[in-house]
């Protein structure tokens, strides 16, 4: 049986060798003559043009992507976050990782100084004033403007009135308190004893 497979073996080789020695014509692309240009150019101007735009326009998204992030979760430090984007354009990418892992960090000193550690536009907790009239009450007897000014006015009157009562009634626990300390008798306020 090993005398069967020699003597097929012994043919197949040499005529795969006649094969790889003889040259053969070849066909390097589908296409020939003129349709072979047309393909040519076509190819090269899409590479001289939309790859670039598209790699371009790639580069730019992926740079704006933390500033996209920081927008979305309310990011109090955003103005910053957007500059390093813009920065990291401008110096090739190496501020982009910065950029990336500012977007998702938690701003804790932001949020021991103001108390809260999202971003508030207006640095007013949100009561800031707009340009748009406020929207008006459908109820009948709702005052007009004028009135709610006016009311508005007598509350803060009010609130006003009550913080110095509050702080004369401090003031006068202090001094209670300061001579109490030094051994004086304590004396009513006003009043000569």
């Amino acid at each position: 049986m090993a005398a069967n497979t020699r003597r097929i073996a012994s043919p197949l080789l040499a005529l795969s060798l006649a094969a790889a020695v003889v040259p053969l014509p070849a066909h390097a692309s589908l296409f020939e003559g003129e349709t072979l240009d047309t393909v040519a150019n076509v190819i090269a101007w899409i590479a001289i043009i939309i790859v670039p735009v598209v790699l371009l326009g790639a580069f730019w998204w992926v740079h704006i992507m933390p500033e996209k992030i920081a927008e979305k979760r309310g990011h109090p430090q955003l103005a910053a976050i957007k500059i390093v984007c813009l920065l990291s354009l401008v110096f090739g990418g190496m501020l982009w990782p910065i950029a990336w892992v500012w977007a998702y960090t938690k701003p804790v000193l932001h949020k021991l100084a103001y108390g809260t550690d999202v971003h508030d536009e207006h640095g007013h907790g949100g009561d800031a004033v707009t340009l748009s009239p406020p929207p008006l009450d459908n109820d009948a007897g709702a005052a007009p403007p004028p009135a709610r000014a006016a009311a508005a006015s007598a509350a803060a009157s009010e609130d006003i009135a009550e913080m110095r009562r509050k702080i004369a009634s401090l003031e006068m626990q202090l001094a209670a308190a300061s001579a109490q300390a030094q051994g004086r008798p304590r004396t009513p306020e006003g009043g000569g004893a």
